[in-house]
Order: C-alpha cells, then structure tokens, then sequence
C-alpha cells in the first residue's frame, strides 16, 4: 500500500475503533460455517502453534484462537485499534505495524490468519501483502484470509455516517479464483476454500481461503 492509501485508512479505523470495538466484542458477526473453517485453519498448525493475527484490529478474535490452543498474537495498522486491543484483551501482545512490511523474522509463524485486513489492499499491492504474511510462516504453515467477494473498490466510509462518524475507508472486492491464484502464484497452494452468499444486513458473499507455505 502507498503512504497515502496507509494514512487513509489508519486515520479511518483511528476514528471508528471505540465505535468497532463496543459493538464487535468477540464473533457476533460471524456465522458457524466462518467459525469452522477458523477450527480447521488451526487444526492444521501442530501443537501449540504460534499465530499472528494480521489486521487483529481490536483484537476480538485473539480468546478465540486461544481458547482453541494458539499462542496468538496481534499486529494492526491502526493505533486506536491496538489501544483498545490491549486494554480489552491485555492477555495477549499487540503492536502497530503495516501489513506491507511486518517487523517479524523469517519462518516465525506456524499460521497467519487475516481477518478481512487485506480488504484495504489495492489490487497493485495485494502480492506484496500476501508475500509478507508468507514470509513470516514456516514451512508448513498455513495462511488464512477472510474477504468480500465481488469485484471493484467501495468506500464503505458512509456506514459509519449514522453514528456521527465521518471517514473515508476503500474496500477491494476480489472473488475467490483471484485470490487463490494470487497464492498459488506466490508458491502457496490452497488447501480449503469457502463462499458463501450473504447473510442478515451483508450485501456481499463472504470467502475464506486457506493456504499451506510448502516444505522444501
């Protein structure tokens, strides 16, 4: 991501992270089938595996993937959104960082899950995203990403005009095949793969994509 496409939405999540944070408290908006592709992500980590959470944003998913046996921890652009991840869940470390250049070692992971965070990534960046979250897996991790389907940018800014909220926040809208091949590309091949079609207030399917860093 640009310097300025960066700004943009670390300024927008600084704005709405108390609002985010008070009304996502754990997994309210997401749906059992979401939920079990996060249960296989982690059964195939080993055991006790070490998982960023990249784009943890108020850390709402770091109990879970703890209560299911994970060492997580939390990386988020924004730093009102690590605030509130420390002060709601200070079990569990949590620092400011960018996606596009991740302050971890080589091969430090055995899973990276990212939550809907490459979502703010343009096309032109979304390799160098992937890249990064490969580069901190060891070989035989996996990669979980969690994104919108469909195609072309969105301010979803607006959404957050009736709680007196004023930002401007792209979202990249992708369909599973892109993506998958994206990873494959980079040497990831996937492992799993869901879509689904919108549920309650979404206007968009829902996918998850999993993939393993090879061995070797």
């Amino acid at each position: 991501m640009t310097q300025q496409d960066e700004e943009r939405t670390r300024t927008a999540y600084d704005t709405v992270a108390d609002l985010y944070a008070d009304t996502f408290t754990a997994t309210e908006p997401e749906q059992p089938l979401e939920l079990a592709m996060i249960d296989h992500f982690v059964t195939s980590l080993g055991e006790s595996p070490r998982v960023l959470d990249a784009g943890c944003g108020a850390g709402r998913l770091l109990p879970l993937l703890a209560a299911r046996g994970c060492r997580p921890q939390g990386v988020d652009l924004s730093p009102g959104m690590v605030r509130r991840a420390r002060a709601d869940h200070p079990a569990y470390r949590c620092t400011v960082g960018s996606l596009t250049d991740l302050a971890f070692s080589d091969d430090e992971f055995d899973g990276v899950l990212s939550w809907y965070s490459t979502i703010h990534a343009p096309d032109a960046d979304l390799d160098r995203v992937l890249a990064e979250m490969a580069r901190v897996l060891r070989p035989g991790g996996h990669l979980l990403l969690a994104f919108q389907v469909g195609e072309g940018v969105r301010d979803i800014g607006p959404g957050f005009a009736a709680h007196g909220l004023r930002v401007t926040l792209d979202r990249y809208h992708r369909s599973v095949l892109e993506v998958a091949s994206r990873l494959e590309r980079l040497g990831m091949p996937v492992t799993a793969r869901l879509e689904r079609g919108p549920v309650g207030r979404e206007t968009d399917p829902q996918a998850v994509v999993i993939a393993r860093r090879p061995v070797g």
